[in-house]
């Protein structure tokens, strides 16, 4: 649907998180004088390549997990972190995007009764 691939974290909103990220994984302080001079496809790469072992890599890691067996031992606060982003992310699809995803669940819906309609 739409082929955008949810990168789990919102530049503006998790801010703090990627700041603490380039500190912790690539020494580098966002608000010196060396950050300043990046450019932003250097500052787009980097960020790309934040580790799980980050602060941000672990909420997005948290935010994007679709494993039914992970997601049950997830802490309560865990839990929440995930279902606020999945609330976000259902509030931003195009109207388009949510017909087309309802439209494809109605097809497979249809092919599990035998390819029957009414």
């Amino acid at each position: 649907m739409g082929g955008v691939v949810d990168p789990g974290y919102d530049l503006f909103e998790d801010w703090d998180l990627i700041v603490s990220s380039f500190a912790e994984q690539y020494g580098i302080r966002i608000y010196s004088k060396e950050f300043k001079e990046m450019q932003w496809h250097e500052f787009k790469a980097l960020l790309c390549g934040i580790g799980p072992d980050t602060s941000l890599g672990r909420i997005v890691s948290i935010r994007l997990e679709d494993d039914n067996e992970v997601i049950k031992e997830f802490t309560s606060e865990q839990k929440e972190i995930r279902n606020k982003w999945r609330r976000k992310a259902a509030k931003t699809k195009t109207e388009k995007e949510t017909n087309d995803f309802l439209e494809t669940m109605k097809q497979a819906f249809i092919d599990m009764a035998g390819g029957i309609t009414n």
